[in-house]
């Protein structure tokens, strides 16, 4: 192997092991994990229970509403009953209700939703009013920690543990206006050590 070669070979492995490290999850022991480039994506958002969506179906008053998303993940619907909306997204359920409709009761539905109300998040650890919170768009770790009354002296404001609603573990993250909260996730801010 020529040097020039290998000298490309090692930059490209290099960047693709750079590339990979920006975007994994960090490991549940944060004490001796560097947090400076660890970024948290949150992904599209998806139904689940207490979640409160308005359906419109333009043209038909008497199927338009809100609905929640009940403990069994379905809606009720008039006309077409129930339907399956956890884990889905906005549009599969918009396509899902007017797929549903074609089925004998309307030709050329157009359906329009919206969520109204998302599920809670939960904070815990060392803020002043640790407790359950209701979801806001483009929630931050620091919006959800000011929800909470601010830090308790003892707090770590150097990492947060955050925990989905559908993962197994929490996750330690930098705790910056950058790191997102999704609806249905723990958050636990830890007690720093002196």
């Amino acid at each position: 192997m020529t040097n020039w070669f290998r000298a490309l070979f090692m930059s490209l492995m290099f960047a693709v092991a750079v590339t990979g490290c920006a975007q994994a999850p960090l490991s549940i022991d944060p004490a001796t994990a560097d947090l400076a480039g660890a970024v948290r994506i949150v992904p599209e958002y998806r139904l689940g229970p207490a979640d409160k969506v308005r359906v419109n179906v333009f043209g038909e008053e008497a199927l338009t509403g809100e609905f929640l998303v009940g403990g069994s993940g379905k809606i009720s619907l008039p006309l077409i009953g129930e339907v399956q909306a956890q884990g889905l997204t906005i549009s599969e359920l918009q396509e899902l209700i007017a797929t549903a409709l074609r089925q004998g009761y309307i030709n050329e539905p157009r359906v329009n939703a919206e969520v109204l109300n998302y599920r809670p998040f939960y904070i815990l650890g060392e803020v002043n009013k640790p407790g359950e919170y209701p979801y806001t768009n483009n929630l931050t770790v620091l919006n959800a920690v000011a929800t909470a009354e601010g830090f308790t002296y003892r707090a770590d404001t150097r990492r947060v543990y955050i925990k989905r609603a559908d993962g197994e573990g929490e996750l330690a993250f930098p705790l910056t206006t950058a790191t997102q909260v999704a609806p249905g996730d723990t958050i636990r801010i830890g007690e720093r050590f002196f």
